[in-house]
C-alpha cells in the first residue's frame, strides 16, 4: 500500500473538469473587465513583510503567511529572547501576499515612470492567508482585482458597480450590491463621541452578519465603548427606506460633520449616477457594511448572493492614502475584488455551470492501426488548424474501451475510419448523447464541429 499524502488544510487540488469551470468563470470575468479598458498585470506572489505588515489592521497581520529567511539565519537570532515579534523580523522578510490591492500599490509606486494615469488595471491571482478554513472560506485562494488608480470622479465607482452588475449577471447569481462610505462611518464615530475607536468600530460592524447585533454590542463593550455610546449608534442600525430616505436621514443625523456631509455627497452622486443606469441587480445603502480593512477611505462596496448562504461574493473600496505608504501621498484609487473560489462554490450548488464545460475535447477519433491512423492524422491536422478540439486515441485497443474513454471525459462525438470510410474518403461520426451515427467527409465533419462550438 502506498504512502498517505495530502495537502496543507484549506486548499485544493483541482481536477480537468474542475478547472474547466474555474477558467470558464476567469474567462467571464476578464472579459467583462477589458470590455471597460482595464489591462492585466501581475505581481510576485512573495513580497517583503515591511510591504505587507501594517497595511490590514491589526486582525490582518495575523493572517499573513511569512516565509523562513534562506540560510543560516538562526546565527543572528539571540536564543533568550521571549518576544515573538522581535524573533519574526529576525527569521522572517517575506511574505505570501494577503491580497492583490497593496501589492497593486507598490507596483504603481515603482512603475510610476512607466503608467500612464489614471491607470486601470486588472489582475488575477493567488492570495494566501492563514484563517480557519470553513465552508467558502480557504487558505489559498484567487482573487480578480479591477482597480483605477489616479483619478478621484466618482464615475469610477459607478463603473465599479455596473462590473459587478455585469459580472454576476453573466454568471446568473442574483446578487444584492451593498454601498456604504468610511467618511460616513467616522461621522458616526464622531456622532457618538468615539472617533478615537473608529476602526474599532469599522471591524465589530463588519462582523454583523456573522455573529449578530448583540455580539457586536459586546465586542464594542470589550474595546472601551461606554454603553451610552452603544446607544447612540441604535439608530444606524435601525435606518430604512430608500437609499434616498437613508440619506436624507443621515443629513440631519450628521448634519455638524464636514467629513459625513463630504461622504453624504459622494453617494448621493454615485446613486444620481446610477439612476440613469438600468442594472440586473439591487444596489443598497447597507450603514452596517464596514469591511474592516485601515485602506478605505470613501466609497466602500461588497456583494453578496440574495439566495445563498455564503459570504461576500465581491467587495472593495477607495482609497486615497494607499501609494503614500511607498512614497506618493495623495494618489486616490479605487477598486474591487471578485471571490472565484465563492463564485465557483455557488454555481456549483445551483448546477449553472455551462453543459459545454463537461469536456475540452469535442472529438475523440478511434484508433484502429497503423493504416487507419496514416488516414486520419491528416484530417486531425486540419480540424486543429481551424480551431477545433480533437484527438486520436494514443493505442490500437478494444473500441469498446476507446468508447468507454469518450464518455468518461463526456467527449460528444466519437469519429471512427475502418476500411471501407477509407476507400470511400468518409467518417462515421456518432454523437455520444443521442446515438445518432452519419456518415460524413472532413469538410462536412468542421461544419458539424464548427456549429456545435
Amino acid at each position: 500500500m502506498g504512502k498517505s499524502v495530502s495537502i496543507p488544510k484549506g486548499t485544493r487540488d483541482f481536477l480537468p473538469f474542475e478547472m474547466n469551470r474555474r477558467n470558464y468563470i476567469f474567462n467571464t470575468i476578464r472579459e467583462v473587465f477589458e470590455t471597460y479598458g482595464y489591462v492585466a498585470i501581475e505581481t510576485p506572489a512573495m513580497e517583503n513583510l515591511s510591504t505587507l505588515l501594517g497595511k490590514y489592521g491589526e486582525e490582518g497581520d495575523k493572517l499573513l503567511f511569512k516565509i523562513l529567511n534562506s540560510g543560516d539565519f538562526m546565527a543572528k537570532a539571540d536564543p533568550n529572547e521571549t518576544n515573538l515579534n522581535k524573533w519574526i523580523t529576525v527569521l522572517c522578510e517575506k511574505g505570501l501576499r494577503y491580497d492583490l490591492t497593496v501589492p497593486f500599490a507598490r507596483f504603481v509606486v515603482q512603475h510610476r515612470e512607466e503608467i500612464t494615469l489614471p491607470f486601470k488595471r486588472y489582475q488575477m491571482q493567488a492570495v494566501w492567508r492563514a484563517d480557519k478554513p470553513q465552508k467558502g472560506r480557504y487558505r489559498e485562494f484567487f482573487q480578480c482585482d479591477v482597480d483605477v488608480i489616479g483619478s478621484k470622479s466618482m464615475l469610477n465607482e459607478v463603473e465599479l458597480i455596473q462590473i459587478e452588475d455585469d459580472v454576476f449577471s453573466r454568471f446568473g447569481i442574483h446578487v444584492a450590491i451593498k454601498l456604504n462610505n468610511r467618511k460616513i462611518l467616522s461621522g458616526i464615530a464622531q456622532y457618538i463621541d468615539a472617533e478615537d475607536k473608529i476602526v474599532d468600530i469599522t471591524v465589530a460592524i463588519d462582523k454583523l452578519d456573522k455573529i449578530g447585533l448583540e455580539n457586536v454590542k459586546n465586542e464594542l463593550i470589550t474595546k472601551g465603548l461606554s454603553s451610552e455610546a452603544i446607544a447612540k449608534l441604535q439608530p444606524v442600525f435601525d435606518l430604512s427606506g430608500s437609499n434616498e430616505e437613508k440619506l436624507s436621514s443621515l443629513k440631519n443625523m450628521l448634519a455638524f460633520s464636514e467629513t459625513a456631509m463630504q461622504g453624504i455627497k459622494e453617494m448621493e452622486e454615485i446613486f444620481t449616477h446610477l439612476s440613469y443606469l438600468t442594472l440586473n441587480n439591487p444596489v443598497e445603502l447597507d450603514l452596517t457594511l464596514a469591511r474592516g480593512l485601515n485602506y478605505y477611505t470613501g466609497a466602500i462596496i461588497e456583494v453578496k448572493a440574495r439566495e445563498h448562504a455564503y459570504g461576500s461574493l465581491s467587495g472593495g473600496g477607495r482609497y486615497d492614502n494607499l501609494t503614500g505608504i511607498f512614497g506618493i501621498p495623495d494618489m486616490s484609487g479605487v477598486g474591487i475584488s471578485f471571490g472565484a473560489d465563492r463564485i465557483y462554490d455557488v454555481l456549483n450548488e445551483t448546477n449553472a455551470f455551462p453543459e459545454m464545460l463537461h469536456s475540452n475535447l469535442q472529438a475523440l477519433f478511434v484508433n484502429f492501426g497503423a493504416a487507419e491512423t496514416q488516414y486520419l492524422l491528416p484530417i486531425l491536422r486540419e480540424l486543429r488548424a481551424a480551431g477545433l478540439k480533437v484527438m486520436l486515441y494514443p493505442d490500437a485497443v478494444k473500441i469498446g474501451k476507446q468508447f468507454t474513454y469518450a464518455n468518461n471525459l463526456h467527449i460528444p462525438y466519437v469519429v471512427v475510419a475502418g476500411e471501407e470510410e477509407i476507400k470511400n474518403h468518409k467518417l462515421q461520426v456518432k454523437n455520444m448523447q443521442s446515438g445518432e451515427q452519419q456518415m460524413l467527409d472532413s469538410t462536412e465533419l468542421l461544419a458539424l464541429l464548427k456549429h456545435k462550438q
